[in-house]
């Protein structure tokens, strides 16, 4: 294939695969000097160490979601909905950010039961739970709550924390499709909620497809993120 071939979209997709990778690598380094300074007693370098692990994470994930929606837009995603446990698909997804989690003492309370089962895509849903504890991360006090359940013909996946919430600029939009701009002051680009957003859509069954809202409240009165697939 000829340079001229290459389109600019599929350049930026190959360069933000290894720059995914590089992150993966670095993520670790930085996990294992963060356990060094804690065993060190050296509380000053493990606090400081936390909030670089913590962008970090963001990062990676926000590389991995750009990658899925330029494959969503060149429609080469391998879209495979089968039925799955949905505990499984939680526990999963929290395994993956639980470094993260030991680290800084957030606890983490998982509501589903064992025989729970629903049909979906299990990488991206995956994708989606770990999209949201990121973000509940960011913002809660010191607790996550995540609840499945299914509802009215619809499975029903909550991420909770126990932060502040969101604001009313963000709840008051006409679905958070619509919210694609970029704040520069907190650095938000609402990659995360639209990344969410379409895999809920892709996501439909006798006509009906699913969604992603916010709300504030739940168990703990804070932030809610919540997805419901038909």
């Amino acid at each position: 294939m000829s340079i001229e071939e290459i389109s600019f979209t599929d350049l930026i997709a190959s360069s933000i695969h290894d720059m995914k990778n590089s992150v993966n690598i670095q993520v670790n380094a930085l996990e294992k000097m963060a356990i060094d300074a804690q065993a060190r007693s050296d509380l000053e370098a493990f606090k400081s160490l936390l909030g670089v692990i913590a962008q970090a994470h963001r990062m990676n994930a926000n590389l991995i979601q750009l990658l899925s929606l330029y494959k969503f837009g060149k429609a080469i995603y391998p879209l495979d909905i089968t039925e799955q446990s949905v505990f499984d698909v939680i526990n999963e997804a929290l395994m993956q950010t639980r470094s993260m989690l030991d680290l800084t003492g957030i606890s983490v309370d998982v509501h589903c039961e064992l025989d729970c089962y629903w049909y979906f895509d299990r990488d991206l849903i995956t994708g989606v739970l770990l999209n949201a504890v990121n973000n509940a991360f960011n913002y809660t006090q010191d607790k996550i709550r995540i609840a499945a359940c299914i509802t009215d013909g619809f499975l029903s996946l909550r991420v909770e924390d126990n932060g502040r919430g969101y604001p009313d600029n963000m709840l008051n939009r006409e679905g958070l499709t619509v919210n694609k701009s970029i704040n520069f002051l907190s650095g938000s680009t609402g990659l995360g909620f639209y990344f969410s957003s379409q895999v809920a859509k892709l996501h439909k069954n006798n006509g009906q497809c699913g969604a992603l809202t916010i709300e504030n409240g739940g168990a703990y009165g804070g932030g809610c993120f919540v997805v419901k697939l038909p």
